[in-house]
């Protein structure tokens, strides 16, 4: 009868050890595969850039409505809250009302007299016309009648000035009639005009006024925070809504100095992130010129090595997987083999 071998525990250990052994050799042996594959890469450090945006009321007021709650997706337009906008509806139709005033005042200026009010002009002058007429001849008769006694000097000199203050009438119509028939100054026109711009531009301001009543999303973005709530009333400043930028999405990272001439604005990069295999690809948009941290002038060459700088890096293709904050790595040249490139835009 054949007897089984005894497992013991020792043996049980050296497979486990064995099993291990051959797990970290098939790790080692992908860690030099990829760092061959990618021997040529420069690999930068540094975290999501995603720029935010805080909106505000352009005009006080009571708010009326919020239309959107922390973390809804806005699009470019849409319209975010509203204030009451009542009184600016009251002060618009007050404006409207001056302009329109303006207007009738302008065109008064410009169409002259009627003509109504020309005859009545011309009445008036035929009518001092024979007033003074009439003024004229008994003048004349009564210094005629001087000498021979039939008439004396006082009844001369009385009908002299009445015929004075009759020639002085016909002038006053004359001159009235002119005015009438030429209608206004052209300085009066001016003027009118003046006042129609004025009340224009009261109109425009009062348009505006009543637009920034609704409070509009500037482009596509993620609420980031809702600050206020129907019925608050605000200010001009007052922050209502915190949102954060869906485009453009951008790499904020560091290169050494001894590397700083490997990179250049414009150079493509791919973008990794530690929860995802997907590739981003990306442009260097800007270099910092100056050294984030300076050191004295009197470093020595070893220590100006730790000089870095920063960089910007603009993602083309940046989807949700990329949030504020992130920490990436940026590769410049070759990708590791086995990486998933994003697709094409």
């Amino acid at each position: 009868m054949t007897t089984e071998p005894r497992r013991t525990p020792f043996g049980r250990a050296r497979r486990v050890l064995l099993v291990l052994a051959v797990i970290l050799v098939a790790g080692l042996a992908w860690w030099l595969v990829r760092d061959r594959d990618d021997g040529d890469a420069l690999r930068l450090y540094g975290n999501v850039d995603i720029r935010e945006v805080e909106l505000a009321f352009r005009q006080p007021g009571r708010i009326s409505r919020m239309h959107f709650d922390e973390g809804d997706a806005v699009a470019a337009g849409d319209v975010m809250a509203t204030i009451d906008a009542g009184p600016y509806e009251h002060s618009l139709a007050a404006v409207q009302a001056e302009l329109d005033a303006s207007q009738a005042e302008l065109a008064k200026l410009r169409s002259g007299s009627r003509p109504q009010e020309v005859a009545q002009a011309k009445q008036a002058v035929t009518q001092a016309q024979s007033g003074f007429d009439e003024a004229q001849l008994n003048f004349r008769r009564q210094e005629r009648l001087l000498p021979s006694g039939a008439s004396s000097q006082r009844t001369v000199d009385a009908a002299r000035n009445a015929r004075e203050q009759a020639a002085a009438a016909l002038a006053s119509a004359k001159s009235a009639l002119s005015l009438t028939s030429e209608g206004f100054r052209s300085e009066d026109v001016t003027a009118g005009q003046a006042r129609v711009a004025a009340a224009e531009a009261a109109l425009a301001q009062a348009l505006t006024a009543l637009d920034d009543t609704q409070l509009v999303a500037p482009s596509d973005a993620t609420v980031l925070s809702r600050v206020r709530e129907p019925g608050s009333m605000v200010a001009s400043t007052s922050t209502v809504y915190s949102l954060s930028l869906r485009d453009p999405v951008y790499v904020r990272a560091y290169v050494s100095e001894p590397q700083l001439g490997l990179v250049a604005p414009g150079t493509q990069v791919r973008v990794h992130t530690d929860s995802s295999e997907k590739a981003y690809r990306g442009q260097i948009g800007f270099i910092s010129p100056r050294a984030e941290f300076t050191p004295k002038s009197v470093e020595t060459a070893d220590l100006r090595t730790d000089l870095v700088y920063r960089l910007r890096v603009v993602v083309a293709d940046a989807d949700e997987g990329l949030r504020q904050g992130m920490p990436v790595t940026v590769v410049v040249g070759n990708d590791p083999a086995g990486t998933q490139e994003s697709p094409e835009p």
